[in-house]
């Protein structure tokens, strides 16, 4: 049987959230964590999740931890804050040691899997940039336990991550989509994944940079990869737990 419905106060109240469920009609047999970019908040990715409508899914939208400095609005993931002295820009790779803890230790373990009594496997990671990044290390650090799968638009694998910790390797399912140019998926980071995680899908779009998908032919790899990892109590007898 599903988890019970989770509510904001199954979580540490310093965690930033909102959670959406399926119609009443639907069981909430998954969760979908949705993890917004570098300089966003869990607004727009809550919308993410109304808009998605997945089947007996619910929507946990989480907000990164720490806000952006001088006024800039939004939030990020990273450990620290460290600009470029050439281009100014923002790195966006700074560790992700406080994140990681924060949505595998506060909002999976303690949250979804021993208060709401989830498995592993019923939770899915949907992550944009940062968020993305940050998807694929709480699968990675997640041990034996195998979550449903991990959705990555234009994240890789942290660099602090080494590979010398992990002693095998993940059993998540991972896609991850990124543009065909002047995207930060680069072969190198591509190869780190697939050392890292088992099933790796990489999905190229014909376009510049790693924004979101914006047509139906770069979401239908995305809706492709929840058809098969999404799980249903649909047809299932009263009483079983066999799930598809």
């Amino acid at each position: 049987m599903p988890g019970r419905l989770p509510t904001k106060d199954d979580f540490a109240s310093s965690i930033t959230l909102s959670i959406a469920h399926p119609p009443a009609s639907q069981p909430a047999t998954n969760v979908l964590i949705l993890l917004h970019g570098l300089g966003d908040t869990s607004a727009s990715f809550t919308t993410l999740g109304q808009r998605l409508s997945l089947p007996e899914t619910t929507c946990v939208s989480i907000q990164a931890p720490k806000p952006l400095p001088f006024d800039l609005g939004g939030f990020h993931w990273g450990d620290d804050i460290i600009f470029d002295q050439v281009t100014g820009e923002m790195d966006v790779d700074t560790g992700f040691k406080s994140s990681t803890r924060m949505v595998l230790d506060e909002v999976i373990r303690k949250g979804l899997v021993e208060k709401c009594c989830y498995k592993p496997r019923e939770i899915k990671i949907f992550g944009f940039a940062q968020g993305g990044i940050v998807g694929l290390q709480v699968a990675a650090e997640i041990g034996e336990d195998e979550l449903g799968g991990v959705i990555s638009i234009g994240g890789t694998i942290s660099s602090s991550i080494p590979l010398a910790a992990l002693d095998k390797k993940s059993r998540t399912p991972v896609i991850v989509c990124k543009g065909s140019e002047n995207s930060t998926v680069t072969p190198s980071s591509i190869q780190k994944i697939k050392d890292i995680f088992e099933f790796v899908e990489i999905k190229e779009w014909k376009k510049i940079g790693d924004g979101m998908p914006s047509n139906r032919d770069e979401m239908l790899p995305i809706m492709q990869f929840f058809a098969r990892r999404l799980r249903s109590m649909k047809g299932v007898p009263e009483g079983s737990a066999e799930l598809t």
